[in-house]
């Protein structure tokens, strides 16, 4: 198989090394070509890809901000053979599917929309490992969901990252379940590391803070792109934090323990009622 990779950062050279260490050709390509030149050095990459050899690719996984994977398909679509499966790995989907489809299907070549469900708080290649999606998931948008064989060819052409299942799901439902699950998460920590007492935490804190402050540490740029083109979602999971917030504000500030009790119990109640013990 021949993998064509666009972006080496953290997901594409995580993608990049897992289809290296399973034995597979990847060709790949990245704006930092520093970056590009160290792939290759280090065996991950077997060459760059380029508008000459994307017509060998099998599979073309395209690991890059929203706004330009959609440019990178539309100057590139022409050039890519109609046996290829083209799948982005953006975390919002509504937008690039919404451009790409049709893209895809005016050049008679085949789109999904992607998701791996997996990450760190860093960036980079240098943070890529081949191992970072095994038993992960990964969502799939297809342009048509009738399309068995496609599906199954999908499964196939990305056994070598080791997901550990892949859903199939809409551009809507995606997008709506991401602003709670990772979107509202990444929010929630990036704004409760700025209290002023976060600079005298050291000897007073331990797994909770680490656990609340861990994605903090994100990459601005593509999160606030992420974030923008779901705010509609997004801002709903807001406003529904922060009206639950405000019931526990209020309790405390009237010295209300039963109804904080009770609030803290619907919470406890909540979790293991959505997750289990």
């Amino acid at each position: 198989m021949t993998v064509g990779i666009v972006g080496l950062g953290l997901i594409g050279g995580s993608f990049a090394k897992a289809y290296a260490e399973a034995g597979e050709t990847v060709l790949a390509c990245d704006a930092d070509r520093s970056v590009l030149e160290f792939a290759m050095m280090s065996g991950t990459v077997r060459e760059e890809l380029t508008v000459e050899n994307l017509s060998r690719c099998d599979l073309i996984l395209i690991a890059i901000y929203p706004a330009a994977a959609m440019d990178w398909l539309q100057r590139m679509a022409m050039h890519i053979a109609k046996h290829t499966v083209v799948i982005d790995c953006c975390g919002t989907k509504r937008v690039i599917c919404s451009h790409c489809f049709p893209l895809a299907k005016a050049h008679g070549i085949t789109f999904l929309g992607g998701h791996p469900m997996a990450g760190n708080h860093n960036s980079g290649f240098k943070y890529a490992r081949g191992n970072l999606f095994h038993n992960a998931p990964m969502v799939i948008v297809p342009p048509h969901f009738d399309d068995i064989f496609l599906l199954e060819r999908v499964k196939e052409l990305l056994a070598p990252a080791g997901f550990g299942r892949i859903s199939v799901t809409t551009a809507e439902e995606h997008d709506e379940m991401i602003a709670f699950t990772s979107q509202l998460a990444h929010v929630v920590s990036n704004a409760y590391i700025k209290s002023p007492t976060a600079v005298r935490h050291k000897g007073f804190s331990a797994g909770s803070y680490k656990d609340m402050t861990r994605v903090a540490w994100l990459n601005p740029d593509m999160w606030a792109e992420l974030c923008m083109e779901n705010s509609d979602h997004l801002l709903q999971e807001l406003d529904g934090l922060m009206e639950q917030l405000g019931a526990y504000r209020s309790a405390i500030a009237a010295g209300d323990r039963e109804t904080l009790r009770c609030l803290l119990e619907e919470g406890k109640n909540r979790k293991e009622e959505v997750d289990g013990r």
